[in-house]
């Protein structure tokens, strides 16, 4: 049976000691597959130190950890692998470096011909949504489109990124997308990170039931 799993991404700035705690709380809030970390440019050694104190703690909660742009720090901190949003030359070289043993995902997607290219690249997923936009409570209708749209032509999984909402997960999962990820929702709700995961997976487990059942009625 198809069903969507959680791709949790952390906030745009944070502390790492102060977020291992609300991260333990996600975590142990029902299925993660994935968390990618962003970490502050330009001060190497403090973002090597961030990825070192929060790799680990996904990794022991069975969630891959993913490094944002930075091969380098993804390797000394054994992470499990990348995204790349800064290019085709940066993608490339990630690959070179590490696939086939680690993910290499990619994102920064803004049309349909670019994401038909890296269709030809062999990525490990491809990531649907503008993480440097303000964050609203619903989807961007966008991505919505796009995620539809690729999970329909490609085998290649997706990633789409969803609202501020909680609720924002269910039209996402819809569209049959591997992968809704969710940042601000998580680190925001007003019942904290555990309540925000389960909140989210029971949504995500409705609408898997949902799909499950219109293809039985399908033939």
């Amino acid at each position: 049976m198809f069903r969507s799993r959680l791709f949790l991404i952390t906030p745009p700035d944070f502390d790492a000691e102060a977020f291992a705690a609300p991260l333990g709380e996600a975590l142990a809030g029902g299925d993660v597959a994935c968390l990618l970390i962003t970490l502050p440019e330009g001060d190497e050694d403090t973002a090597q130190r961030m990825a070192e104190k929060i790799v680990p703690i996904a990794q022991e909660a069975g969630v891959a950890a993913l490094i944002l742009n930075d091969t380098r720090i993804a390797g000394r901190s054994r992470a499990d692998g990348v995204q790349i949003d800064s290019g085709l030359e940066d993608l490339k070289l990630a690959q070179e470096t590490f696939q086939p043993n680690r993910i290499v995902g990619v994102g920064h997607i803004k049309d349909r011909h670019q994401a038909m290219e890296l269709a030809e690249l062999d990525t490990d997923y491809v990531f649907f949504g503008m993480r440097d936009l303000e964050e609203h409570d619903e989807a961007h209708r966008k991505t919505i489109d796009f995620a539809g749209w690729w999970a329909e032509v490609f085998e290649i999984p997706c990633v789409a990124l969803a609202g501020r909402d909680i609720a924002s997960v269910r039209p996402v999962a819809e569209t049959k997308a591997e992968f809704v990820a969710l940042r601000a929702g998580v680190w925001q709700h007003p019942k904290g990170p555990k309540a925000a995961v389960e909140e989210a997976n029971a949504i995500l487990d409705a609408v898997a039931a949902e799909i499950a059942a219109a293809e039985e009625a399908a033939g």
